[in-house]
């Protein structure tokens, strides 16, 4: 805000927050208030797709714009098969890594073959395994394993064994961090050397970076990101706050944004001509790359690659499906 002097075209822009105390029914009862009785413009937030769900529901109902950061899941923008009306997203859906990570292990690593372990319980980890696999297989590399194990296992001796027998380049791994670092741990023991790969899930101090030192992910912001753009919004951000941003703060900030750009571009507060040129942002800069909407009202736009090198996560690469 501060960078456009809190204007958009010829409107001062006002800010009213309201807090959804992460409960899906507070939420759609917080949106309905800044609507009805606040009479806002459009919505950025909120950060959770639970959240995220039923807000996107309240302002396609009421013809409100809506932006969130952060809520990653594909229900927050599509509903039934199709787009939500007035509801759009600065960070990527979960599946979009998938195909990133597949891309970067082809083209940027040069491994031919993979195999892919998922959590068949676990919705996120299974988008993103199917995504990988479709990439991995369509452009002639070797699937040599594909199999999924319960959230509840902790033993993965016989995944294991029979993994190491196949000797795959890479390890396909899109799961959280405690369930990561015990299934990373197991296979070193085992004496296999393939390269582990995964998703943002893996940002975590609490990952196990000796069991997963040398390997990558996938995730929508790197501190140490080299651009020059991102480096002096990272020392901005750092001497107004004193602390140093995380993934929300970036993503909130690229929200922020973009909703001004449409709200410029459209030099009028009537939800539905910022709405129209929401919809149609091209090639919009920001702190993630460029980016363009899909028909989803999903963002496109580079995943950037986390390495874990000498026990610390640093920027590698970015990648654009």
């Amino acid at each position: 805000m501060e960078d456009s002097n809190n204007k958009a075209g010829d409107y001062k822009i006002e800010f009213v927050t309201a807090d959804d105390r992460n409960d899906p029914q507070e939420a759609a009862a917080a949106a309905k208030k800044l609507i009805t009785i606040d009479k806002v413009s459009a919505l950025v937030g909120p950060l959770t797709s639970k959240c995220a769900i039923t807000v996107a529901e309240v302002a396609s109902q009421n013809k409100i714009p809506m932006i969130t950061p952060t809520a990653s899941k594909e229900k927050v923008t599509v509903n039934n098969g199709a787009h939500r009306d007035y509801v759009y997203r600065a960070c990527f859906v979960d599946p979009y890594q998938g195909t990133a990570a597949a891309i970067f292990a082809m083209e940027n690593l040069k491994l031919k073959t993979a195999a892919v372990l998922y959590d068949k319980g676990n919705d996120y980890s299974f988008a993103l395994a199917e995504k990988f696999r479709d990439y991995f297989t369509k452009n002639s590399s070797q699937l040599l394993l594909y199999e999924g194990y319960q959230s509840t296992d902790t033993d993965f001796s016989a995944l294991l064994d029979k993994m190491a027998g196949l000797k795959p380049d890479l390890i396909y791994l899109p799961d959280y961090y405690l369930k990561v670092s015990d299934i990373a741990k197991q296979a070193r023991a085992k004496g296999m050397k393939a390269v582990f790969l995964g998703s943002d899930g893996w940002n975590s101090d609490n990952l196990d970076m000796d069991a997963l030192e040398g390997g990558y992910f996938t995730n929508h912001f790197a501190l140490d990101d080299p651009r020059p753009e991102m480096q002096q919004w990272v020392d901005g951000y750092k001497n107004k706050y004193g602390t140093e941003p995380d993934a929300i703060a970036a993503l909130s900030y690229d929200a922020t944004k973009i909703l001004l750009q449409a709200l410029t571009n459209a030099n009028s507060a009537d939800p539905v001509k910022i709405n129209e040129t929401l919809m149609n942002i091209k090639d919009f800069p920001t702190l993630s790359g460029k980016v363009s909407f899909d028909a989803n009202g999903d963002p496109l736009k580079p995943v950037t690659i986390i390495q874990i090198d000498d026990g610390i996560f640093s920027y590698y690469t970015q990648v654009t499906p």
